[in-house]
């Protein structure tokens, strides 16, 4: 803990948890890493980790109001969260793992997510000990993030791509706004019972606009208190600013405006827009690694790095597969435009439709639906299968749209548009409206989706009551997206949104389209990333091995059509394998006409002493080994070498090769490359997530221990995410805290529909994972069945009771039961074929309380009598 003295006054205690971690080598250029609202240090544990092994000393603590810090929550005051992160600064000079430039100044930088990312504008716009910072998923105005107006007179102009139109009297964003505030935990001492751990005066800003809907100027004044906005145009120092382009509460407008107001200080600044936001998923291993490379560069003191410049960079997410899978591609541009001498190269769409009278009903229900917050993967989910979350309600709905494009558009930014409102008269008329403008993508089959799952609220005042048409330009949700040849983008305007606070009377309004009727889409000029030039000299080499390859595939698609013979019944059955037999000439049969199946959903365990036939089991399912007899089929499919449907199984058996002269990461690309599929269905971010080798995915594979290499090989099996994962041994090498990872791993695989398929020595670790069991032993089948009917040999069963005696009394009374045994508050008893909800309904109609059942033995004991290594 570091106490700290912050409020207005200077004189209020707090004390902050904090954690240090430092490289080997100090001192080190330091990172102060904040976290996001709602959570605490732990949350920047992995990041911390992947900045130490760059050689940073990291400083991760918990803001004042979360975690084990004390004091309430002051939505990044000045007076407090600022305050705190300056005496951290001051703590940070005194320790001796830290590289200063002078006596109580360290070399620093400072970055985090959201609440965190918007601290780490904020500290260095008002401390000048700070030395670069990167902002993640941030706002710039936190009055215009929560009560935003995209609606204005006066014309949009800007020469960015996502200058948005931050205009007064905004519309409650009270969804998200509710999630956050619900995130303020539970009261602490000294806080009011109904605002949970937040400071009095946010509390009254928070009733305020959830009652009314509307902000006062003492609460517009506090939340300017606590935006960047109000310090931006102090900040000089090297800037990277990071936003999620799948973001509803902090959208690209506010990474914009961060943009133009920290260049026009003086400050470099570098802008990336990754696939992500909090609708999605936060910065990935790759965007940190780009984070990690600005400090390396703006701070010295640790490996360098190419300067990275002061480029743009942006996602484009292709549409999302039936498996989850999302195809990214990273556009760059040598600047952001607009900051310099660049403009953004926009074009118009022109718009079709006439005007339309639209209803605001009572109460403002029934309502439209369109985002739902933090929950943005589930909308793709449901646009993946066909479908759509976003709800315009009939009559509450002006729809304009344009004509089928001919050549694909890509839309990078915020478009703009101009439309009319006017009264109607001898209808509910008042005097100001709320509407809500979106666009869609709207294929040739009809089909509807909603751009960035974001609407863009507009409040409009002023409006003539004798149906005089109000003009006014609109700044809508800033995106990334291409649009196809042959779809149609459409502009709707509606007066209902259930993430926003809607007006109670009822209205009615005629909406049009005004100015050019047309919609500017702004197209960002840039180069994917991964573009480049082949040389000509290879391509006849190319070539020809090209056509050997075709003409092998050719023969190789001939036998296979005669010798495949696919099973359809068993079309969605990872696994059967029938009567397998491997033998060699003066040999006992290794394998022993083996049959069992593997479904989909379950974690099967191969069990079996050495010799039993495990391995060469595995090999012989993977079309390594030949069998001497007896089939193997993966999806109804025959298996044989090279069959294709082997490209739905991933597998570890033995322990693989790596080069050892090549990162773990390279390893991986290699070998996927080798397998002749799109790199972007490899899932290479999440299955390094999964094993544990974020942060060391770039160092070369001979410094790995040997863990690392399982792990590592583990990582290898999971590439492309198969329906079948087949694992011989996975927990070799890895301690106790990766093997129980490994446990989880391996039950959410399976969850998801798919099946593994996992011999393994370990059978404490088999009975906690698996659901099936395949005993084998000399080659042969012994057993199979759940792990439960596997344990529950001879029918032993544990009955946990708060009376032995009765409950021991009550079963003797049962016709055909076994012995019964007392052991303290246990009773093992042989149920001799009655099954165990018979045994318990008898307990409870006597009067005795089961606690627990269970079978008596563990999956060890049953495993040991099955093979017979108890009697020896």
């Amino acid at each position: 803990m570091v106490d700290v003295l912050d409020g207005p006054s200077g004189t209020e205690r707090v004390q902050i948890d904090v954690t240090l971690h430092s490289p080997v080598d100090t001192p080190a250029p330091a990172i102060l890493l904040a976290h996001g609202f709602g959570g605490s240090k732990d949350e920047t544990d992995q990041q911390a980790r992947e900045l130490v092994a760059r050689g940073f000393t990291v400083l991760t603590y918990s803001a004042r109001g979360f975690g084990r810090s004390t004091g309430q929550i002051g939505l990044n005051s000045p007076d407090y969260e600022v305050a705190d992160a300056r005496q951290l600064l001051d703590w940070m000079a005194r320790q001796p793992e830290v590289l200063r430039d002078r006596d109580g100044d360290p070399r620093v930088g400072v970055t985090g997510a959201s609440y965190g990312g918007a601290l780490a504008l904020m500290l260095a716009g008002t401390d000048p000990r700070v030395d670069a910072i990167a902002p993640a998923m941030t706002y710039n105005d936190l009055g215009q993030a929560l009560l935003p107006n995209n609606a204005g007179q006066v014309r949009i102009g800007g020469a960015t791509p996502a200058g948005g139109s931050f205009n007064p009297d905004g519309v409650f964003k009270q969804a998200w706004t509710g999630l956050l505030f619900s995130a303020g935990g539970v009261p602490k001492p000294g806080a009011l019972p109904t605002c949970g751990n937040f400071t009095r005066e946010v509390c009254a800003a928070y009733s305020e606009v959830a009652q009314y809907g509307r902000a006062s100027r003492p609460t517009l004044d506090l939340l300017a208190k606590s935006s960047p906005k109000t310090y931006n145009s102090r900040i000089t120092q090297p800037t990277l600013l990071v936003q999620g382009e799948r973001d509803t509460l902090f959208g690209l407008d506010q990474a914009d405006a961060n943009a133009r107001q920290i260049s026009a200080a003086g400050a470099p600044v570098k802008t990336i827009w990754f696939a992500g936001g909090h609708d999605s998923t936060p910065p990935g291993p790759d965007v940190r690694g780009r984070i990690a490379d600005w400090f390396a560069f703006h701070l010295g003191g640790v490996p360098p790095v190419p300067d990275p410049g002061t480029g743009f960079q942006f996602d484009i997410a292709g549409r999302p597969q039936r498996d989850g899978d999302i195809p990214v591609r990273t556009m760059t541009a040598p600047s952001y435009p607009g900051l310099r001498d660049s403009r953004t190269p926009r074009f118009a769409l022109p718009l079709e439709g006439q005007p339309t009278p639209v209803l605001n009903p009572p109460g403002g229900s029934p309502a439209a639906t369109s985002s739902l917050p933090g929950a943005g993967q589930v909308v793709d989910a449901a646009g993946s299968l066909g479908q759509s979350l976003a709800r315009d309600l009939p009559g509450q709905v002006a729809v304009f749209g344009t004509k089928p494009l001919e050549e694909q558009t890509l839309i990078s930014g915020t478009p703009r548009t101009r439309l009319a409102i006017a009264s109607v008269p001898g209808q509910p008329q008042p005097t100001d409206a709320v509407l809500f403008a979106k666009l869609y993508d709207v294929g040739p089959d009809g089909q509807r989706q909603l751009l960035g799952n974001a609407v863009s609220p507009m409040h409009i005042t002023d409006i003539p009551p004798d149906g005089t048409p109000k003009e006014f330009d609109v700044a809508l949700p800033g995106i990334v997206h291409p649009v196809e040849s042959g779809h149609r983008v459409e502009l709707a305007v509606a007066t209902t949104d259930q993430a926003y606070a809607l007006p109670r009377e009822p209205s009615m309004h005629v909406v049009a389209l005004a100015g050019d009727r047309a919609v500017s889409i702004p197209s960002v000029r840039a180069t994917s990333s991964s573009a480049g030039t082949v040389p000509v000299g290879p391509l006849v080499g190319i070539g020809l091995v090209f056509l050997l390859a075709l003409l092998l595939w050719v023969i190789s698609a001939i036998r296979r059509k005669f010798h495949d013979d696919p099973d359809t019944r068993l079309s969605d059955t990872p696994l059967v394998i029938s009567g397998l037999t491997k033998s060699y000439p003066g040999k006992k049969a290794a394998v022993d006409d083996l049959s069992f199946q593997v479904e989909r959903g379950q974690i099967v365990g191969l069990l079996g002493p050495n010799g039993a036939g495990k391995t060469t089991t595995l090999r012989m399912l993977l079309g390594l080994l030949r069998p001497t007899r007896g089939e193997v089929r993966i999806f109804g499919h025959r298996l044989q070498a090279g069959a294709p449907v082997l490209s739905r199984v991933g597998a570890l058996v033995e322990s693989p090769g790596f080069l050892p002269h090549l990162s773990g990461l390279d390893n991986l690309r290699h070998y996927w490359a080798a397998t002749g599929r799109p790199m972007l269905r490899a899932h290479m971010d999440e299955v390094l997530q999964i094993a544990g080798l974020e942060s060391s995915a770039k160092r070369k594979v001979r410094t790995y221990s040997q863990g690392m290499k399982q792990r590592l090989a583990i990582a290898q099996a999971m590439l492309g995410l198969p329906e079948l994962l087949v694992l011989d041994e996975p927990t070799n090498g890895l301690d106790p805290p990766q093997i129980h990872q490994m446990r989880e791993i391996l039950r959410r695989y399976a969850a998801t529909g798919r099946a593994v398929l996992v011999s393994s020595h370990l059978l404490a670790e088999v009975e906690q994972t698996c659901t099936h069991v395949v005993v084998m032993q000399h080659g042969k089948l012994v057993a199979e069945g759940t792990v439960a009917e596997i344990m529950a040999v001879n029918g032993e069963a544990t009955f946990r009771v708060d009376d032995p005696e009765l409950a021991a009394e009550t079963l003797r009374t049962v016709e055909g039961m076994g012995h019964i045994e007392i052991d303290g508050d246990l009773v093992h008893a042989d149920l001799a074929g009655h099954q165990a909800a018979v045994a318990v309904n008898v307990l409870v109609a006597a009067g005795v309380a089961v606690h627990q059942v269970g079978p008596r033995r563990r999956l060890e004991d049953a495993f040991l009598q099955l093979v017979g290594e108890d009697q020896r």
